[in-house]
């Protein structure tokens, strides 16, 4: 009788070790499957940054080159009415 008990033991045993595996291989599989989703996510984002940063650099050429323009017809006024004024100085 002991060897049957000894017997049935190893058959819960074996169950429950066939149940922990399953166990393993479920969360195996939805970590998997949260990895690929992650990876999407990454991709995704990774795409959209770098399509923000190329509108940006076009926005930083535009600025930059309207800043520019501004600079020199400033300074062609300026340096008009410092001509003007130095002119009306003198007389």
């Amino acid at each position: 009788m002991e060897e049957r008990h000894v017997e049935i033991l190893l058959e819960d045993i074996n169950g429950k070790f066939d149940l922990v595996l399953e166990g393993h291989d479920v969360l195996r599989r939805q970590m998997q499957q949260n990895h690929e989703e992650l990876n999407e996510k990454i991709d995704l984002n990774t795409t959209m940054i770098k399509a923000l940063n190329k509108k940006i650099d076009g926005v930083d050429q535009r600025l930059s080159a309207k800043i520019d323009s501004v600079d020199q017809r400033l300074s062609a006024k300026i340096d008009s009415v410092d001509q003007r004024l130095s002119a009306k100085i003198d007389s």
